[in-house]
């Protein structure tokens, strides 16, 4: 345990970075194991807590305006999930404010949470700062929970925890690998 938390210190500007991607495209168990290294010392709370905060803000902000710019489009499909952004969209109009502040958590739901609400008519200067604030309570939640419950973490043995720790960042970045081969082959096939 200790040799990975050296390699934290080592590499800290990088796992800031790292965080933030993380945060900025899903929620999980990154930014509490992240307060649990702040809290061993291995890296600063205060980055831990900004990375977090940027990437689940500022993620949530480029889904929201992808879905104003392009969300018209995507309700007039008769497919399948045209027809799943419409529901969506009715649910977001419905309970938008609590909608805004339950979306990080569920497992899944935060990494296309913003788009119903970008299929709404809310104004972008309230969605702004509702998900400033749902951010800075998901941060706070996480990111503080990891750093002030640390001694319990080593209590349990946080060596099971960083395993899945280490896991959770090998799917994240076999999933960016993913989505970039992705993104890469469909734009070859757009371009045929």
């Amino acid at each position: 345990m200790e040799g990975f938390l050296a390699l934290l210190q080592q590499y800290g500007t990088f796992v800031y970075v790292l965080l933030f991607a993380y945060c900025a495209l899903k929620s999980g168990w990154l930014p509490l194991f992240a307060g649990y290294a702040a809290h061993t010392g291995a890296l600063d709370v205060s980055f831990v807590a900004l990375s977090s905060f940027l990437g689940g803000y500022l993620g949530d902000e480029l889904r929201f305006a992808a879905a104003k710019r392009y969300g018209v489009r995507w309700l007039e499909k008769p497919t399948k999930m045209g027809l799943l952004f419409k529901r969506a969209s009715e649910l977001a109009n419905r309970h938008g404010t609590a909608y805004m502040f339950l979306y990080r958590y569920p497992k899944g739901l935060r990494t296309i949470g913003a788009l119903p609400v970008g299929l709404t008519g809310i104004s972008w200067r309230r969605f702004s700062a509702l998900n400033m604030c749902s951010a800075a309570l998901w941060t706070l939640i996480l990111v503080g929970g990891g750093y002030t419950f640390g001694a319990t973490f080593d209590a349990f043995g946080v060596e099971n925890l960083t395993a899945i720790s280490l896991l959770f960042l090998c799917v994240f970045l076999v999933s960016l690998y993913r989505v970039w081969n992705n993104s890469s082959a469909g734009g070859n096939q757009q371009n045929r």
